[in-house]
């Protein structure tokens, strides 16, 4: 599994890959859209971004995954949404907007699973190795 230096190390060039290329490079991985997600931490109460990919979206909602690279513990910014839900996301041509965030309900689960894992069978095997379920998160408009 991915170490934690890992994704921030990825992060940082994600990030320097899209100010590079004023923007145009970095919005999709794997056939995925990707999005900035900033969180509030847990801990610090300070802003946390991260870049995540966003196997599916509906109606101007998004659904991220809390794989964490298939790690058997839940990445820090589920924590940090989970203690407060109050998002920003930004995506592609710097489109920023506050968003709610809320983990799948068992019903929004058995919805959205098989359709992210028929689209992208990564979190299949991530899900099938550890021992955790891996949570999904919808991220709504807040207005």
């Amino acid at each position: 599994m991915p170490s934690d230096r890992f994704f921030k190390v990825m992060n940082g060039v994600h990030r320097a890959l899209l100010k590079a290329s004023r923007g145009k490079l970095g919005w999709t991985v794997g056939n995925m859209p990707v999005l900035e997600l900033t969180t509030i931490g847990r801990r610090s109460s300070n802003p946390q971004s991260v870049f995540l990919t966003s196997p599916c979206q509906e109606n101007g909602r998004f659904v991220i995954v809390a794989s964490k690279g298939g790690a058997s513990n839940n990445p820090d910014w589920f924590r940090n949404l989970c203690k407060n839900p109050h998002v920003i996301v930004t995506t592609e041509g710097s489109h920023t907007r506050k968003m709610i965030s809320r983990v799948a309900s068992t019903k929004d689960r058995e919805r959205l699973w098989p359709i992210v894992v028929s689209k992208h069978r990564n979190y299949a095997r991530y899900q099938k190795a550890i021992g955790r379920q891996i949570p999904l998160v919808i991220l709504e408009p807040e207005d």
